[in-house]
This record gives C-alpha cells, structure tokens and sequence, in this order.
C-alpha cells in the first residue's frame, strides 16, 4: 500500500501527458476533417462549464467570495488572453504544422511568462543568486530554442517509420490544412502562431495570479472562463463562420474530440493536476511536460508519418533544457509565490497545463498549451 502511494502521484501524470497528448493529436485529426475551430471551442468549454459548475457550486459554497464588478471584468480578460485567442490562434498554427509542434512549443510558457512578470514587477531579478541566474538563463535557452525550432529545419534524421502515413493529415481535400505541413512556409507561419497564442496565455496567467488573490475558488474561476470563452467563441463563430453545417455533428473523430476534450481534459486531467500539485507542488507536476513532446513525436511519426528534422530536434533540446533551468530556479520561490503557482496551474492548460488543460492543445503544466 505504501508503494502504491509513493508511485500514484508519478502514475498520474504520466496519464495526465498522455492525456494531452492524445488531445493533441485528435484535434489535429478533427480540424482536418473540416472541423470548425470556433464551434470545437463553444461546444468543448460548454461541456467543461457543465460539468465543473455543479462541482463549483457544491464544493465552493463556503469559501468563494461574492464577485465584484472588477473581478468580473477581470475574468472575461482572462478568457479572452487565456482561452479564445489563445486557442483559436493555437489551432491555427496546428493547422499549418503537427502536434509535435504544438507540444514542443508549448514548454517556452514558463519562460514567456517569467519575462512578463519581470516587465510588471511581479517578480524581481535575483541575479546573485544561483536560481535567480536559472531563471535567467533558462528562459533565453528556451527562447533560442524556439527561434532555432520556427526559423532553421536542416535535413532529414529520418522520413517516419512507415512508408505512407497510417492516417493522412496532409490532404488539403480533406479539411481546412493549408497544405503540408513539411513545406517550410508553412512550418515557420504554424510555430509563430503557436508562439503568439502561448505568449497570449502567459499573459493570462499573470492576471489569472491577481484574480485568484481576491477569488481563491479555483473551481468557480474556471467555470466562469469556460462559460466566457463559450459565449466569445460563439459570436466569433456567428460573424466569421456562418455555414450552418459547421454546427452539426455526426458519430465522428469530431465529436470524439469535443468530447474528449470537455470531459477527459476538463475533469480527469483538471483532478489528478490538482491533486499532484498539492501533493507534490507545482514544479514536480511540470516537470513532466516534455514527455507529452515524446508521446507526441513518436505517434506521429508512426501514424502520421512525420519527419523529423535537425533544427527540429535541436530547437526542442534547448527548450525541454531551458524549461528545466527555470523550474530548478521557482523551486526556491516562496510559499506565497508557490501559491499563486498553484493558482496558474489549476486553470488552463493547453495542449499546458496544458500545458498545458487546455491547454495547453497543448500543453505544460504551468501553462495549459492545454487548457480547459
């Protein structure tokens, strides 16, 4: 029993990387099935606010404070950052690229949102110290792995393992992918989306830490940005995607997604992340987000057949590294800080926290490239 207990917590965030990477993956299916994107986020985070609302209300009742106008306002900024743009302009970059894009950029969140928090003085440089030099240092490795990542494929370590991919995710006829997602315009307008809807999510997290100061009832704060990126989502989808048929669904790999994504990212990941995260802290659970990058990349080589490329592999070395540098230097933060860590984590994801929950797609821990 005592073995059990030791291992759960390294048991459940293993699932919690395959969870993310298996949404990942079914997103990128789904949107190049014809997918809407816009109407994937208005059904996805109705089922995430159907089911966390009654958990909200039940669980929350004595702790959540009475929400104030500012708050209120406060919130829809996060949803907006955190969720509709970053998603939808997440998925875009998908769309050009693969998930094992998606998932290796996910992981220059915590750096992005370092730099951001020094830029508002919410955190201060430590330069004499070792941790302080870490966090430094870690996020100018990452932000030069990402640059090598978007800017420089090389050639060819290997063409996949099989000979045509098991499931085609380069058929234009199919979907709405704007072409392969080998060709190198593509590559680069897919890794600077990704890249922009991960600094959007930075951004949100930052607010995200101040909301939850004044509203400490993680549950109800994710339902109230569900409910907000439900409600941006469907007027977005109303003015830019007005064909009716976009709202229908069939017994598809589309609902599949939908479905997975409200209900496995939303409820089981948004469980055993909390959990871990209280057991363990918050550097713990993120220290796991670059294996979602291997489950990723070996999947898609195998079925989709994607092929991997030196810059590629060189880029995702030097974020995974300068994830690892700025999580060695946040693990000397103090409890006040680890707190409003917990607080960062317990929201979006991903695709990461996502993240990734939402999500952090995809994504790390402490982010949420998945994502509610």
């Amino acid at each position: 029993m005592g073995c059990i207990k030791v291992w759960a917590s390294y048991i459940a965030m293993v699932v919690v990387q395959f969870a993310y990477g298996g949404s990942n993956i079914l997103i990128k299916i789904a949107l190049n099935r014809g997918l809407s994107q816009l109407v994937f986020m208005v059904y996805r985070h109705l089922i995430a606010m159907l089911l966390l609302g009654p958990l909200a209300y039940f669980l929350e009742r004595k702790q959540r404070p009475s929400l104030s106008l500012p708050t209120m306002i406060k919130i829809f900024f996060i949803s907006s950052l955190g969720t509709t743009i970053h998603l939808n302009v997440y998925y875009l970059g998908l769309d050009y690229t693969s998930p094992t894009v998606g998932s290796s950029l996910s992981n220059v969140v915590p750096g992005f949102t370092f730099i951001m928090a020094v830029l508002l003085r919410l955190e201060k440089l430590k330069l004499e110290s070792a941790k302080g030099r870490a966090k430094v240092c870690g996020t100018l490795i990452c932000i030069g792995g990402a640059l090598i990542f978007t800017f420089w494929k090389g050639g060819y370590l290997f063409k996949g393992f099989t000979r045509s991919p098991l499931i085609n995710i380069d058929d234009e006829s199919r979907g709405s992918t704007h072409g392969s997602m080998h060709h190198k315009e593509n590559w680069i307008k897919g890794s600077l989306l990704i890249l922009t809807g991960n600094t959007a999510f930075s951004a949100s997290l930052i607010l995200q830490a101040l909301v939850s100061n004044v509203f400490p009832a993680p549950l109800s704060l994710n339902t109230l940005i569900c409910f907000f990126a439900s409600l941006q989502s469907a007027v977005l989808a109303l003015i830019l995607d007005r064909e009716s048929t976009s709202w229908r669904l069939g017994w598809d790999v589309q609902l599949l997604t939908i479905v997975y994504c409200g209900v496995v990212i939303s409820a089981l990941v948004y469980f055993l992340q909390t959990w871990c995260i209280n057991a363990k802290g918050p550097v713990f659970t993120a220290m796991f987000s670059p294996l979602q990058l291997v489950i990723v990349g070996i999947f898609s080589a195998i079925v989709f057949d994607e092929q991997l490329h030196l810059g590629g592999l060189i880029g995702a070395i030097f974020i995974v590294a300068g994830l690892y540098l700025v999580l060695w230097g946040k693990s000397s933060d103090n409890p006040l800080q680890r707190k409003v860590e917990n607080n960062d984590k317990n929201s979006l994801d991903p695709e990461t926290l996502e993240i990734s929950v939402a999500n952090q797609p995809s994504s790390i821990s402490t982010n949420s490239s998945e994502k509610l």
